[in-house]
């Protein structure tokens, strides 16, 4: 088979696969923005809004390290590896060790973040410390408390999920995701209607997180089981193989997602003492920046992770090699279009999404420097989730562990440089400068090594779809100007048809100007969803 068939077998395969998880999250992005609109008209964008923001990123900081961080990436591999050469059932005992450990690490967590909480409310006003006596930073802790367990639910979820892509199966869990958004939406549909005050909404919102995780948890739990992969917890054999295996695979993962979430938390932090808009425009922004990282980057790291760690324990380094070029290029062609429509038209989607209720147009104008930066950084967001999988199925976390540290310093400092001009936009902007160095360096890596197949045809997709994508956003965005925008903000309604239109005529026009030039990619997302089409006919 030839290099190009097998590039386009692969990719295919990919594209397919990538397809039923992209779906599913399509559906959780569209409830997320549904709940972005319940979120903004119930909390507003003040004190309210920035505790509880502050307060569920702590709480989810343990998913993203230990959930779907470190510990899934670093145990595919090793049940793959465990699976291919000495079968499920020694791979079955192996997970039951890994859960009993990770569970009984989270509930030391969880007991110790609610019990911390709680001594900072009782004995903060003693110290002379000013941060802590903000009323939003008060209101956190009051959270935090009622939060901490959705933090255990939902990192055994995620390396369920983990377990569970590796069996094949991705869509289910990202279907199970949703339960968040819609236990959520309930809760503030009852606050709405009911106008309640935030001393009664919140803790009741509160409650729902961990219920919500709990049931997540049940539900993949039981999907497992029914794939055949539940652990085996009457035998402990090679127990401390498997820990000692996992502990250096996943510990440089572990130091490198902690590193990157301190990051995030002191982002939080900073933005908590510039003044109370600063964290609801950081939040806000990115659920609307959040949803091409999901729908495409997710999908395809998701996927790549277990496609190429199969690959790796074959010791087929091409498969690697085309799988990473190929998606690359899928998600730059994907991502820089969104890109470019959402730094010409975010006033117009926060406008929609957000300006009502508690929701303030001043609220509104401080998200004006974080949408724009944000903006700018999803084709570098979305890359990342492509470029990790390369290293992480090769087993090299100490690698993504260095580019990572350095690149989180690198945000701190410039946090501190830029917030004092931009304000809580410098915040934003420091995020897009460390992931394109992040970028960058992971390139050069794979560069070295001949991991990218055809380097000079990746680089050709970002210049293009780049190109395409700014010269259609921008043109869009002078008609705009001259002729639609006294229509389109006269009520948010005429801004919805407005935006609705707008999202047509640009992928007409994009996909259209890249077809007429050839684009590879365009045509690979053609076919695919060709194929589906007379397959459901």
């Amino acid at each position: 088979m030839s290099k190009d068939k097998s590039t386009e077998t692969s990719g295919k395969t990919l594209l397919k696969s990538s397809f039923g998880m992209s779906f599913a999250t399509l559906l959780s992005r569209i409830t997320g923005l549904v709940r972005v609109r319940l979120e903004s008209t119930v909390f507003g964008g003040g004190d309210v809004a920035s505790a509880w923001f502050f307060a569920f990123a702590i709480a989810n900081l343990f998913r993203r390290v230990l959930g779907e961080g470190a510990i899934a990436n670093a145990l595919i591999p090793l049940i793959a590896d465990t699976d291919a050469r000495e079968g499920r059932e020694k791979a079955k005992k192996q997970l039951a060790f890994v859960f009993l450990l990770l569970g009984a690490i989270l509930a030391v967590i969880v007991l110790t973040g609610s019990l911390v909480s709680w001594l900072i409310l009782k004995y903060s006003p003693d110290w002379e410390i000013g941060f802590l006596n903000y009323p939003r930073i008060r209101m956190m802790f009051q959270l935090l408390i009622i939060l901490m367990p959705y933090g255990f639910f939902i990192c055994l979820t995620g390396v369920v999920g983990a377990v569970l892509n590796y069996a094949g199966s991705f869509m289910f869990p990202a279907m199970v995701s949703l339960l968040l958004n819609i236990v959520l939406l309930a809760g503030l549909s009852i606050a709405w209607v009911c106008a309640m005050s935030p001393g009664e909404f919140l803790p009741m919102l509160a409650w729902l997180v961990p219920i919500s995780g709990a049931l997540q948890l049940i539900l993949v739990t039981l999907w497992m089981w029914k794939l055949g992969f539940f652990p085996n917890f009457r035998c402990f054999v090679q127990g401390k193989d498997i820990c000692r295996k996992l502990w250096k695979l996943a510990f440089p993962g572990i130091v490198s997602y902690s590193v990157l979430q301190l990051s995030f938390v002191i982002d939080q932090s900073m933005a908590a003492s510039l003044n109370s808009q600063a964290i609801p425009a950081l939040n806000y922004v990115y659920r609307i920046v959040d949803i091409p990282i999901g729908l495409v980057a997710v999908s395809f790291g998701t996927v790549l992770v277990a496609t190429m760690s199969r690959a790796a324990a074959a010791g087929d380094i091409r498969e690697i090699s085309r799988s990473l070029e190929f998606s690359l290029r899928v998600v730059w062609f994907v991502t820089l279009p969104l890109a470019a429509l959402i730094i010409f038209f975010h006033n117009n989607m926060l406008h929609v999404l957000c300006l009502g209720g508690r929701y303030t147009n001043s609220d509104l104008q401080a998200a004006h420097w974080v949408a724009v930066f944000y903006s700018l950084g999803i084709p570098f967001f979305c890359s990342l989730k492509v470029l990790l999988p390369a290293f992480y199925s090769r087993k090299k976390m100490t690698t993504t562990l260095v580019v990572s540290s350095v690149a989180t310093v690198l945000n701190i400092g410039l946090n501190y440089i830029l917030m004092r001009r931009f304000a809580q936009g410098g915040i934003a902007l420091a995020t897009v400068f460390s992931s394109i160095f992040q970028n960058a360096v992971l390139l050069w890596l794979l560069s070295r090594e001949k991991m990218i197949a055809n380097a000079v045809k990746t680089a050709l997709t970002f210049v293009r779809s780049a190109t395409v994508s700014l010269g259609v956003a921008g043109g869009l965005y002078w008609i705009y100007l001259r002729y639609f925008e006294a229509w389109s903000s006269s009520h948010w309604s005429c801004e919805l048809i407005f935006l609705a239109a707008l999202g047509t005529v640009f992928s007409i026009g994009y996909f259209g100007i890249s077809y007429l030039l050839r684009s590879p990619e365009c045509s690979d997302v053609i076919a695919i969803l060709m194929r589906k089409i007379r397959k459901k006919a």
